[in-house]
């Protein structure tokens, strides 16, 4: 598609009077701009994203492919394969109808107890920008927009509307800014601004938008941001910010005209917004062309094969004593797999990244299904079922109109007159499908034949005047104020306010739940439930008993919902209560076993030592099972090496804090030293380095060559020559780190400045050819607001991990005067003053 230029679209702003200009800079709904008919514009549709397109409509009738997470995505250091997952997601949103998909996440791991971890990519800036990069390419080849988000540090959940982040100018454009410099490199459309502040400023009023991401990295597109972001008119207005959403309300939509009127907000600022928003229609087609046309859920057997592929090439195998793994499936006579997410594992992350799959493949199930029958496959949970309420789904209830497996949701005016109802599959309902006038509450009704008698938990999750009555009887009711005003928090994962109940087994009782829907409460509502508990000690010792059977166990640990999930972060790296135990206790029984872990980022791993293969799965996308039995089994080899170094105890990891002080600030006093680089500055050594990965075969490393010297800003070329020393064939990503000592600028003791991988069968050499950025030496000088190369003497170290690194080069780097680079907008402080060098 030919780019046109600014005075190509100066016609289309000349047939646009303020007000029409106005109205286009506002979302006219919450997934949609306005249209514009003066011009030929289109509505443009937004959808979340990363690890699947939900589209328009939160409805678990509308389902969508679900690829692993981000964070098992660059796992698998794999750029072409992000690329075609890109385009699996260009046309999931294309079937779809949507424009634009809000992803990726290119937000660094700075602390595991980040909530959001499993969207973001990496604790490593090169390695995240360069798996955005990728993921960016492919999605815009099929004609939908990618959004670079969330500028800049949303780092974390905690207070993330509200929290002001500090750091060092250094920091903020080595570290947190860079994956973003790459994400416009690689031509990204859209970017969107992050709730929080950097430096007193909100982010959708933050200088930074303008200087260095407009103007220093000429970044042309759309600036969209974070739904509800824009709290304020003028300073947002005035800002680089381009479109505000969700609409039709906010601050631009009541105030711009006005503030446009009289001058305070200029016409050429306004101008430059519109013209951003129809390049990125015209980008995806909106000016002037049709609506693409929605079409049901069919996910091809291409398609299902590629996110089976990216299972494998994202798992990670942190331990393989004495080559354990794989296991033959011929040779194998009975397995025991155990633990609750053999059955319900966790395929995605919790919040706005969580879509609707219209199939998932269990771990047991693709076990079962590699084994073809050839073994005997035994499943024992080996904890009571979980306490917490689960939404109610087909299994055991029923639409009481229809008869259906489900449930039935109304809305009801303020007499209880029902207004609307629709079948539903599930019990958590984030939104009915349609909107309803005069709605006053919402009612999830079902009838329900319980598996187990006895004591049940019920809950009911939402906001203002709540009810709940089973079997007749109400044992629920109160009001519940609104008391948070996080997006997450009120419109997806509502708390949930629980009751107990007698139920008999296979007796049907009717469950009813009501909420008031006061105003800013949103609509969505839980109707769930949680069975008698079990009994510990006995589900412990039938896993044991299973395990001491079988000649192979595998067990399947993980985090949960309330553990990983967008709106908080997390209190623990410890797995939910018992996990720890049951694994230990199965080993014991068993010292032939695989332990599998389903979590979106690190969890502590206290027994990680005395298992002989240690396999981690990440959350992996519906094609889970079948491509966890492909590692297992050696049809594929784990592929992935680790995006973020774990330790084995939480107390162990050098930055954990999440949490802002009493003045709402947030420091990252640790500067650049984030991950590897913190663990290398503390001296400690982790359980497993950044970059580490086994694979199925062995590797020596024979020899690095490098230019002897280079010039400022020159990219160059590291070779470097390993062996496949095993007996199978494999892949290995070659890394390449640099360092410098006695450096007169704060450097992390090395960092990660390439990689390449490369494959070869047993016994050949190959060389890894890493293209090294012109950049890498280069350090952002605080006194002279640019890039600047310190002369003299660096080593190069390359390897197959951070804390691995047997080869390395001396490298010598003539120093070059600073480029021209964007100076950093003074701090404001709360009482209005301005501080220059603190961020």
């Amino acid at each position: 598609m030919a780019v046109m230029t600014d005075e190509e679209f100066d016609p289309l702003l000349e047939k646009l009077d303020p007000a029409q200009k106005v109205r286009l800079l506002t979302g006219g709904s919450t997934w949609r701009t306005y249209p514009e008919a003066a011009v030929g514009l289109r509505p443009l549709t937004l959808s979340d994203g990363p690890a699947g397109v939900r589209g328009e409509t939160w409805d678990e009738r509308e389902t969508s492919l679900v690829l692993p997470s981000p964070t098992a995505l660059a796992a698998s250091w794999d750029e072409r394969l992000l690329t075609d997952l890109g385009a699996l997601l260009a046309a999931e949103a294309r079937r779809k109808g949507v424009d634009v998909l809000l992803a990726p996440t290119l937000n660094l791991h700075r602390s595991p107890l980040g909530g959001r971890h499993f969207e973001c990519f990496s604790e490593d800036p090169l390695l995240t920008g360069r798996t955005g990069a990728a993921l960016i390419r492919g999605i815009q080849s099929g004609g939908v927009a990618a959004t670079a988000k969330h500028f800049v540090a949303n780092d974390a959940e905690t207070d993330r509307l509200s929290v002001d982040v500090r750091m060092d100018e250094q920091t903020l454009h080595e570290v947190y800014l860079a994956p973003f410099e790459a994400a416009v490199e690689a031509g990204v459309w859209a970017v969107m601004s992050a709730y929080n502040k950097v430096g007193g400023a909100t982010m959708s009023a933050s200088p930074l938008l303008e200087n260095p991401l407009k103007s220093d990295w000429g970044f042309d597109g759309t600036v969209v941001s974070d739904w509800g972001g824009v709290r304020t008119l003028l300073d947002t207005a005035r800002s680089a910010q381009d479109l505000a959403m969700p609409g039709p309300e906010g601050p631009w939509s009541t105030g711009l005209l006005a503030a446009l009127e009289q001058g305070l907000v200029s016409a050429e600022v306004v101008d430059d917004k519109v013209r951003r928003l129809l390049r990125l229609a015209r980008r995806v087609g909106a000016l002037g062309s049709p609506r693409p046309v929605w079409r049901p859920a069919v996910a091809s057997a291409a398609q299902r094969a590629l996110l089976r592929r990216a299972v494998a090439a994202g798992s990670v195998l942190l331990r393989n004593d004495g080559q354990f793994l794989p296991l033959d499936p011929a040779g194998l006579r009975s397995v025991a797999v155990i633990g609750p997410h053999a059955t319900a594992v966790r395929i995605q992350g919790g919040g706005s990244a969580e879509v609707f799959p219209d199939s998932v493949v269990t771990p047991l199930a693709g076990i079962q299904e590699a084994l073809g029958g050839g073994a005997r496959v035994t499943y024992r949970p080996g904890l009571p079922v979980p306490s917490r309420p689960r939404p109610l789904g087909r299994d055991w209830s029923r639409d009481p109109r229809s008869g259906e497996p489900g449930v039935l949701v109304r809305l009801l005016d303020a007499s209880g007159a029902e207004l609307h109802a629709e079948h539903r599959l599930s019990g958590r309902i984030v939104e009915p499908s349609v909107a309803v006038d005069g709605a006053a509450s919402v009612e999830i009704r079902a009838l329900v034949r319980p598996p187990v008698g006895g004591v049940w938990t019920w809950a009911v999750g939402g906001w203002g005047a709540i009810s709940l009555s089973v079997g007749g009887r109400e044992v629920l009711a109160g009001t519940f104020p609104l008391d948070s005003d996080d997006p997450t928090r009120v419109h997806v994962a509502p708390p949930e306010h629980c009751a107990r109940a007698e139920l008999a087994a296979g007796e049907e009782a009717e469950v009813v739940a009501r909420r008031s829907l006061a105003p800013g409460s949103g609509v969505a509502t839980i109707l769930a439930a949680a069975p008698p508990a079990g009994d510990a000690s006995a589900a412990l010792a039938e896993a044991v008993a299973a395990a001491r059977a079988a000649e192979v166990a595998v067990v399947v640990v993980g985090t949960t919902e309330q553990s990983e999930s967008e709106g908080h972060d997390r209190e623990s790296l410890d797995l939910p209560e018992g996990q720890d135990a049951l694994v230990r206790a199965v080993v014991r029984a068993n010292p032939r076993t695989v332990v599998v872990v389903n979590a979106g980022g690190p969890v502590a791993l206290p027994w990680h030592t005395h298992v002989p293969a240690l396999l981690l799965a990440w959350f992996p996308g519906q094609e889970a099972g079948d491509g966890l039995a492909d590692v297992l089994f050696g049809r594929a080899e784990a592929g992935g090496r680790l995006p973020t170094t774990w330790g084995a105890a939480q107390e162990d990891v050098p930055v954990l804090d999440t949490l802002p002080g009493p003045d709402g600030r947030l420091h990252y006093e640790e500067g650049p030293h984030i991950g590897y680089r913190a663990w290398l500055r503390s001296g400690s050594v982790p359980a497993y380095w950044f970059g580490h990965g086994l694979g199925y075969t062995d590797w020596e490393y024979e020899e690095l060559t490098a230019p002897a010297s280079v010039r400022a800003g020159e990219p160059f070329d590291v070779r470097v020559r390993v062996r496949n020393s095993g007996r199978r064939r494999g892949r290995e990503v070659v890394q390449v780190y640099l360092a410098r000592s006695g450096s007169a600028v704060e450097r992390p003791v090395r960092r990660l400045i390439g990689y390449a991988a490369v494959e070869a069968g047993p016994g050949e050499s190959v060389v890894a050819v890493v293209r090294v950025s012109g950049r890498a030496l280069a350090h952002w000088s605080a006194e002279r607001h640019g890039w600047e190369t310190e002369a003299g003497g660096f080593t190069l170290l390359g390897g197959r991990s951070a804390g691995e690194l047997p080869l390395t080069a001396a490298l010598t780097a003539a120093g070059a005067p600073p480029s021209a680079g964007p100076g950093v907008p003074e701090a404001a402080d709360r009482d209005g003053e301005r501080s220059p060098s603190v961020l």
